[in-house]
């Protein structure tokens, strides 16, 4: 099944917020090659969370390659792959956020990049999984410490 989240989105625990969900509705991506969906509803206690607006966006985009590269062709006296290319894809979230009292918003990022190697697709698709597996995994297991890391600057 490809990228297609359903809405709401359960979010994972935070210090602060209880039970949070967020209301998904299909969003105009930046460009043509993401799928963007913005944030119309919060679910849970979530005090002083913000739906998104124009002047403080809370979107995700996912983002595909502009062109899929393809696996390159091995030296043909060593036999040996050189060089690799990358298919680059992007979740990018954006929130809106106020740095200082009485200032305007600016915009908090968060972008997770995944670069595939061209050609691993195919041959080791079970391992591109185990990666994200394992990925995702630690970003749901650490949500509430990567949080307060983010706020209090400790690791």
């Amino acid at each position: 099944m490809a990228y297609s989240p359903s809405s709401p989105v359960t979010g994972t625990a935070q210090t602060g917020l209880t039970a949070p969900t967020y209301t998904l509705v299909s969003d105009l991506a930046p460009n043509s090659l993401g799928v963007q969906k913005a944030i119309s509803a919060l679910g849970g206690t979530q005090t002083g969370v913000d739906v998104s607006g124009v002047s403080k966006p809370f979107t995700v985009n996912f983002v595909r390659p502009a062109t899929f590269k393809l696996v390159a062709k091995p030296d043909p006296v060593t036999g040996v792959l050189t060089r690799t290319s990358q298919n680059v894809w992007k979740l990018i979230t954006r929130k809106g956020v106020v740095p200082l009292t009485g200032q305007s918003p600016q915009i908090l990022l968060i972008t997770t990049t995944f670069e595939v190697p061209a050609g691993a697709d195919s041959v080791e698709p079970e391992d591109i999984r185990a990666a994200c597996s394992l990925h995702f995994g630690i970003l749901s297991q650490q949500s509430a410490g990567i949080g307060d890391t983010l706020i209090t600057g400790t690791v």
